[in-house]
């Protein structure tokens, strides 16, 4: 049998933390839950608050367990009204992912950054023309030919 996993996440409010309204009307949520054809849910508690989590044979079970007239009371009497209610399908908090993640889309269509050129090399001449010939030579060769001179 498949499990319809649902998640009710309640936030500390300001004035009073999520633990005590878990503490307050936890039972009567699990009792409702309970009674209207819950197979399994678990109780979590964090420093950020408390989290439900609900397992029902269908959805259509959620949706009646949600518009119980006990759940509607409870869930509006959460610590922080605006911002302190999280309910979402499957499991939460730190339960980790149902479905491995796809990969992220490449940035900018795939596109490779543009070869650079790259930039000749600019030389120290004397009397303004280029060296030719063997004078012409790389940097580090002619660091190891003025090291010679300079040893002899």
């Amino acid at each position: 049998m498949e499990l319809y996993w649902w998640s009710i996440e309640v936030l500390n409010g300001p004035a009073r933390p999520a633990r005590a309204w878990r503490d307050a009307l936890g039972g009567t949520l699990t009792e409702a839950a309970v009674t209207n054809g819950a197979y399994d849910w678990h109780w979590q508690t964090h420093t950020w608050g408390v989290l439900f989590e609900i397992a029902f044979a269908s959805d259509e079970r959620w949706e009646l367990f949600r518009d119980l007239p006990a759940v509607r009371a409870a869930l509006d009497a959460v610590p922080d009204p605006i911002n302190g209610l999280l309910i979402y399908p499957g499991r939460g908090g730190s339960s980790g992912r149902t479905q491995p993640r796809r990969p992220r889309p490449i940035v900018g269509a795939g596109a490779a950054p543009l070869p650079e050129e790259d930039t000749p090399l600019l030389w120290a001449v004397e009397g303004g023309q280029p060296p030719t010939g063997p004078a012409w030579i790389s940097e580090d060769t002619d660091r190891s030919h003025s090291q010679v001179r300079k040893s002899a």
